[in-house]
């Protein structure tokens, strides 16, 4: 399999071309022949002028590379490794939604062969691979697994807007089914991953390792925030506070904020869910996510309170909110808590303006049903700048004075002018 791709005598296939699927595919595709297969037919058009809809990879990306883009089923069975790359949400009452990897696990055993491999990359819970994606491969291929074919588990840990931490620099973790495939899965992902791979013991125990980084994340965040609400009713400000402990040899650098996106804010929901199947009901990783998911509607109300005590007519009240985005420095808006802050502000019928440099107006009007305002405005009541875009870094006392009133309050939730605003009111966490 390995000298096979090697030679460019047979292709590997990268289902799902997200913000995961098409950097690993362009980054197979320097090496070897490569399927790039995804079911929006759009998109796949994009891939093919050299954009990426993910608004993560310049055009350059694309060049020098061996790769096909499809969304034929009978282009894919041209590949005999298959490597799974779609989102794993969750639905709105946080249960796991595994439509995207039953559906390629659907696409695969339609076009499998005796002999390929297939590798999931795709965030779920210990067991999923082999208990759920696998029956339907082995149902509609009629091929018996690891006698026919072979399959493996590796997590993907692209961060999207990160170009530091890329797939080459990132210690990938690899399994299979058995030493065989270990071993041929490993190479193959040698291939583009300088950094080696560590080679878990079992599909089971990668798919652990993957769910606890983020589910770690999360704790850790949910404690910040925690403390965030202490000290804001002791009239401390946390990030100072951070900045102290941080003198500390062994202190863990994490700060307070809003946790959206998709993977720190759902993937714990799929460890959870799994545990609540086996009979044990999780303490510690859910309230960490209580915390986390209602952090929204705590900067909401924090911003109210100060409006209902400075401003006459409520309603006629004007607040700006500077980022839409999950995090900094992208266009990514899956799972955006900005948009629950946005919803809790207009549930207490505030004029409510939204502005984001990397964010599409169509796609939050569509996911959230709130668009981007064209032009910022002058006499807000509040501002809340929320995550920390490269155009906000530099913003000044000055700026900030122009656009609201006297009395306004600007609520930096990542502390970016911390020290630098006195003519308004200023708040963090």
């Amino acid at each position: 399999m390995y000298q096979e791709l090697v030679e460019k005598k047979t292709k590997l296939a990268v289902i799902g071309l997200g913000y995961v699927g098409l950097p690993i595919a362009l980054e197979f595709a320097k090496k070897i022949s490569v399927i790039g297969f995804d079911i929006n037919a759009r998109r796949i058009e994009m891939m093919k002028e050299g954009i990426d809809p993910s608004n993560e990879l310049e055009k350059e990306a694309f060049e020098g590379c061996d790769i096909t883009f499809t969304n034929s089923l009978d282009v894919l069975r041209e590949a005999t490794f298959f490597i799974v790359a779609v989102p794993t949400p969750v639905d709105e009452h946080n249960v796991p939604d595994l439509t995207p990897v039953q559906k390629a696990s659907e696409t695969i055993g339609k076009v499998i062969k005796k002999g390929d491999y297939v590798v999931f990359e795709s965030t779920v819970y210990p067991g999923c691979t082999e208990e759920d994606c696998l029956p339907i491969i082995e149902k509609l291929s009629g091929l018996k697994f690891c006698t026919d074919f072979k399959m493996g588990y590796s997590p993907e840990r692209i961060n999207p807007g990160d170009k530091q931490h890329t797939l080459a620099t990132i210690i990938k973790i690899v399994s299979g089914c058995d030493e065989e495939s270990l071993e041929t899965i490993a190479k193959v992902y040698e291939l583009v991953v300088k950094a080696g791979v560590h080679k878990a013991s079992s599909i089971k125990v990668a798919e652990a390792a993957k769910i606890i980084e983020n589910t770690q994340r999360d704790l850790n965040i949910a404690l910040m925030n925690e403390l965030s609400i202490i000290f804001d009713k002791m009239n401390i400000n946390t990030y100072e506070v951070l900045e102290a402990a941080g003198t500390k040899w062994n202190f863990l650098k994490f700060f307070p904020g809003l946790v959206g996106g998709h993977c720190i804010g759902v993937d714990p929901y799929y460890l959870t869910y799994k545990a609540s199947e086996l009979g044990y009901n999780s303490k510690v990783i859910l309230a960490g996510r209580y915390i986390n998911d209602n952090m929204a509607n705590y900067v909401a109300r924090k911003v109210v309170r100060h409006i209902i005590s400075n401003v006459s007519d409520v309603k006629a009240a004007k607040v700006l909110v500077m980022g839409a985005t999950f995090k900094e420095n992208v266009s990514d808006i899956r799972n955006s808590k900005i948009a629950d802050v946005v919803n809790e502000l207009q549930e207490f019928f505030l004029n409510v303006d939204v502005v984001d440099p990397y964010a599409d107006s169509a796609e939050l009007k569509h996911e959230y049903g709130f668009e981007l305002t064209d032009t910022i405005g002058s006499e807000y009541d509040a501002v809340i700048v929320t995550v920390c875009h490269e155009p906000y870094a530099n913003l000044d006392e000055a700026y900030f004075s122009s656009i609201t009133k006297p009395n306004g309050i600007i609520a930096d939730l990542k502390g970016i002018y911390r020290g630098r605003i006195t003519d308004r009111n200023y708040w963090s966490f």
